[in-house]
């Protein structure tokens, strides 16, 4: 992964950046913590433009996250209530739990987004609870960039900072990312074993 991504940013420049950004969002196992140091590394090295690659890598992030809103928008959230209910045993949640998470949503969604999008693991997945609640476009496109640039602006000045060294930014962010993953992991096969005992 490491050397392809690499490769292909070297020869394709601001694009790779974009294209690579979006399918970090689309799939999240293709890492920002990779792209976007690296990116960091090719502007010091005076190849390309500090402000270019921090568009190009926003934007695609901005892109990327797009399918997601859109997907669970257009999916809904009756449609979402009724399959929570037919597979609440491995979902963890039924629709009152679908209603009650949405209407937190309402309540703090801006927040949500906004933070989300700096989270290893949650970036990406925060699109769906936005689009289910049909938070308006300009919103989500508002604090998705803010937050997307933040964490992209980050990356890049560590990349930038740490020049050739730049790939051991993705090192101390793969673990906490790893961690993350884990405890949802743990939460999530809690649910699980719990809602299967109190059906018993």
């Amino acid at each position: 992964m490491f050397k392809f991504i690499t490769e292909f940013l070297e020869t394709a420049g601001y694009l790779g950046v974009f294209v690579l950004m979006a399918l970090e969002n689309i799939f999240p196992p293709i890492p920002s913590e990779l792209i976007m140091p690296f990116a960091g590394f090719v502007v010091a090295r005076g190849d390309l433009s500090l402000a270019g690659v921090l568009i190009a890598g926003t934007a695609g992030s901005i892109a990327g996250a797009l399918p997601w809103y859109y997907g669970a928008r257009i999916y809904g959230k009756e449609r979402l209530k009724k399959f929570a209910d037919r597979h609440a045993r491995w979902l963890t949640v039924t629709a009152e739990d679908v209603d009650k998470a949405i209407a937190a949503f309402d309540r703090h969604g801006r927040s949500v987004v906004l933070f989300g999008r700096l989270i290893p693991a949650i970036r990406t997945l925060i699109s769906v609870p936005a689009g289910l609640a049909c938070m308006s476009l300009g919103q989500f496109l508002l604090y998705s960039t803010i937050g997307s640039l933040i964490w992209t602006g980050f990356l890049t000045a560590g990349g930038f900072l740490m020049e050739s060294n730049y790939e051991q930014i993705g090192k101390y962010i793969d673990p906490v990312s790893k961690i993350i993953f884990g405890i949802l992991l743990t939460w999530y096969l809690y649910r699980v074993v719990t809602h299967r005992q109190a059906k018993a």
